[in-house]
């Protein structure tokens, strides 16, 4: 049965989602609560599994230029030990930052974080065509990024 979650969770949630090195107290501020109600909230959300961490976000432009790749991959057919190299592999490709199964003509797609077309071509040709499986790529390379959030839309409560 799922958990249900009040107006002041979800306040609380979305105030993390913009700033969790906010402290507890300053977000018992921004969402009408004393402190203590607060972090005890934020203790609860993070052990029924609704906070699964905190990060910092970097901004990539301060690493130099960069440009997003999705890219999609046509698999062939793989045995189990195959497809677990194949996932392990995705995991282990620092620059390949999401992957996602797909239905219709292709089966993966993948958003790959890339410096240049050319340093592209190479990682095409060098990795992901030796990846297990892997029988055809059709990418998509970005000009500009329009929108790139981390947050979740978080109904009102």
């Amino acid at each position: 049965m799922p958990i249900e979650l009040d107006r002041l969770d979800y306040k609380i949630l979305d105030r993390l989602q913009i700033d969790a090195a906010e402290s507890s107290s300053e977000i018992a501020d921004r969402v009408g609560l004393s402190q203590s109600p607060c972090w005890r909230r934020i203790q609860r959300l993070k052990e029924e599994g609704f906070i699964s961490g905190q990060v910092a976000i970097l901004n990539r432009e301060m690493f130099g230029d960069s440009m997003f790749i999705f890219a999609q991959l046509k698999m062939g057919r793989l045995t189990d030990d195959e497809r677990d190299r194949f996932v392990q592999a995705i995991e282990d490709i620092p620059e390949i930052t999401e992957a996602y199964t797909l239905f219709g003509e292709m089966d993966v797609m993948i958003k790959v974080l890339a410096p240049s077309m050319p340093w592209y071509q190479n990682f095409t040709f060098r990795t992901l065509l030796r990846l297990p499986g892997v029988e055809d790529i059709r990418s998509t390379a970005t000009l500009s990024e329009m929108k790139n959030t981390h947050r979740l839309p978080l109904p009102r409560g």
